[in-house]
């Protein structure tokens, strides 16, 4: 757990620890990875991230998870990273969304699973006041499948589930998928979210809190939770 005394000192610390984890793989690989949440509470680590200098033309940048939308959509996260992050220095970043126009939902599946087999230097986590993370709701039909399934993305339905904000239908990074995934980042503001996180850690229950998911993926190392008020 990482506490910061501001919304200013946790923005550019989340960033300089992002830009550390693709600086460490473009010293050893020709090309870093890096999976991006939506939301808006990342929006200012993007906008810091993207002044980073690093050598963005060797970086790919996919999405954690994607409301089945299409890319433009104001409401998608590929939108949101397009907007706050692919600018400045990162704008020669090479970008890859979920959703594409005529891609069936199970086409965006398999392409996500076909780019996941590269691994990722970094996974951007956010999480929800009802405990979820990536789109792995609690209450939703398709949970357990997801908790399961050993491909890295898989499709959900969040019928019902009002933390799916009307968008049920998505595509989302699994357990198996934050496996393959070298450093998790989970960025969190506010005391709601830090209690919501803690009850989580008592509870020990991924299916009531799946941002357990991101602490238990089979990993060696620790989830980074970046926290302020």
């Amino acid at each position: 757990m990482h506490a910061h005394r501001g919304r200013d000192v946790w923005t550019w610390a989340c960033a300089v620890a992002i830009a550390a984890e693709l600086r460490r793989d473009l010293l050893l690989r020709p090309r870093a990875r890096l999976l991006l949440s939506g939301g808006t509470t990342p929006g200012p680590v993007y906008r810091a991230l993207s002044k980073a200098p690093l050598e963005w033309s060797r970086v790919d940048i996919g999405l954690v998870d994607e409301r089945w939308l299409l890319p433009d959509d104001p409401d998608s996260n590929a939108r949101t990273v397009r907007s706050q992050l692919l600018q400045d220095h990162a704008a020669a970043a090479r970008f890859e969304a979920l959703t594409l126009a005529g891609r069936r939902i199970e086409d965006a599946v398999a392409a996500a699973n076909a780019h996941a087999q590269l691994g990722a230097s970094a996974a951007v986590l956010g999480m929800g006041e009802d405990g979820h993370t990536a789109s792995l709701f609690p209450g939703s039909r398709d949970l357990e499948r997801a908790l399961s399934s050993r491909q890295a993305y898989v499709a959900v339905d969040a019928d019902g589930v009002p933390g799916a904000q009307g968008w049920p239908r998505r595509v989302s990074l699994t357990p198996a998928g934050l496996a393959r995934v070298q450093t998790r980042l989970l960025l969190i503001t506010g005391e709601r979210k830090r209690e919501v996180f803690e009850a989580a850690l008592r509870s020990g229950d991924v299916k009531r809190y799946p941002v357990l998911a991101a602490l238990d993926a089979a990993h060696a190392s620790p989830l980074h939770v970046h926290w302020c008020e």
